[in-house]
C-alpha cells in the first residue's frame, strides 16, 4: 500500500468514526485485499482441512469491526491491528466451537439416580474379587 493509500486510509477512517457511512464504503474496496493477505497468513497456520476460508475470515471480521463504532481509529496501522486481533479473535472462537462440539458438548444430560449406582447387597463377583485380594495381601504383603 503507497504512502498516499495510507493516507486516504486514515482519512477514511476519520470520516468514519466522524458517522460517515460513505466513508466506509469507500474504506472497504481500499483495505479489502490487504486483509485477504492477512487471512490468507492466518489460515496458512491453520491445520489442513480447516472448514474455515480466508474470505469467511475476512466478513466475519468485517461484520465485527463494523460495529466497532466506539473505536478511535488513529490511523491505517491501528486499523490493520484491530482488524488481525478480530481475525484471531474469530479462529479462537472457531477452534473451541469445534472442540466443544468434539467433546460432546451436544450431548443430552441425563441424571443419576443414586438407587441404580450402587446397590446395597454384594454381587457375588465383587465378594470374590475382595477375597482374592485379601488373600493376597496376605501371601505378599508388600505388593
Amino acid at each position: 500500500m503507497t504512502a498516499s493509500a495510507g493516507h486516504s486510509v486514515t482519512q477514511l477512517l476519520l470520516h468514519w468514526r466522524q458517522g460517515d457511512a460513505a466513508a466506509l464504503d469507500e474504506l472497504v474496496p481500499v483495505v479489502y485485499q490487504k486483509l485477504r493477505r492477512l487471512a490468507r497468513h492466518y489460515m496458512a497456520g491453520q491445520k489442513p482441512g480447516h472448514t474455515l476460508q480466508a474470505t469467511a475470515l475476512v466478513n466475519e471480521a468485517y461484520v465485527r469491526l463494523i460495529d466497532c463504532q466506539q473505536v478511535n481509529w488513529k490511523d491505517r496501522a491501528h486499523f490493520f491491528a484491530i482488524s488481525a486481533q478480530m481475525m484471531r479473535r474469530v479462529l479462537v472462537e472457531f477452534a473451541r466451537s469445534r472442540q466443544y462440539q468434539k467433546r460432546g458438548g451436544n450431548a443430552r444430560k441425563t441424571s443419576l439416580d443414586v438407587a441404580h449406582i450402587a446397590s446395597p447387597q454384594r454381587g457375588q463377583d465383587l465378594v470374590a474379587l475382595d477375597e482374592a485380594l485379601q488373600v493376597l495381601a496376605v501371601s505378599y504383603p508388600r505388593q
